[in-house]
């Protein structure tokens, strides 16, 4: 199939600048760019990294969650 559209300059300038970048050929890098905007999203939703995912803390360190019956509830303001 064949497509044909009409793009602004300052968008033809820009793809033509990234494909150069990229080392691709304008229509590889166009065709990628349509891929990716069409990919349904991955099963993973998550933008942490992997080192963050894998943190383990550190072994001397109390954990967080004993101090939770230490906390205090939080203060109601009165609305009036």
């Amino acid at each position: 199939m064949q497509i044909t559209i009409d793009l602004p300059p300052d968008l033809e300038q820009d793809l033509i600048r990234q494909a150069e970048q990229s080392n691709a050929p304008l229509q590889t890098f166009i065709l990628q760019a349509l891929r990716q905007m069409i990919q349904p999203p991955s099963v993973s939703t998550s933008q942490w990294p992997e080192s963050i995912l894998s943190y383990d803390g550190i072994p001397d360190f109390p954990q967080f969650e004993s101090y939770r019956d230490e906390l205090l509830p939080p203060s109601e303001s009165e609305l009036f």
